[in-house]
C-alpha cells in the first residue's frame, strides 16, 4: 500500500524533471548557458569560443531554441559589421543557481575521480 502512495505521489516530480530536461538536454545548451550567465552578455563568436566543438550551424540552432523558451534575449546591435549579444532573459536568470550548483558537482566531482 505504501509503495502506490510513493509512486503515484512523485509522477509530478519526475515529470517535471523530464520537462526540465527537455528544454536543456542535449550536448550543448548547458554550455551555452553557462557561457552567457557567467559574462552576463555575450556575442555570438564569444560563446563559439567558449564552447569547444560547436559548429555555427548548431549554436545558431540552439541559441534559437533557447529564445523560444524564453530563457535567452538576443539583440542586434548597431555595429560595422552587425554582431549579435545573447543575455539570460530574466526567466533564464532563474537558471543560475542550477548553473552555480553543476559548477560546484563538476568540480568535486573532478577531485573524486582524479583523486586531486
Amino acid at each position: 500500500m505504501m509503495e502506490d502512495h510513493c509512486q503515484l505521489g512523485h509522477k509530478k516530480e519526475i515529470m517535471a524533471v523530464h520537462d526540465a530536461m527537455d528544454v536543456l538536454s542535449g550536448k550543448w545548451k548547458i554550455s551555452i548557458i553557462s557561457s552567457i550567465c557567467y559574462y552576463n552578455k555575450r556575442r555570438f563568436s564569444d560563446i563559439l569560443n567558449d564552447v569547444p566543438g560547436i559548429s555555427n550551424k548548431m549554436l545558431s540552432k540552439e541559441l534559437k531554441e533557447l529564445e523560444i523558451n524564453k530563457l535567452v534575449n538576443r539583440t542586434v546591435l548597431d555595429t560595422q559589421p552587425i554582431s549579435v549579444q545573447y543575455q539570460l532573459s530574466e526567466y533564464g536568470m532563474s537558471l543560475k543557481t542550477i548553473i552555480n550548483n553543476l559548477t560546484e558537482w563538476g568540480l568535486a566531482h573532478r577531485k573524486v575521480i582524479s583523486g586531486k
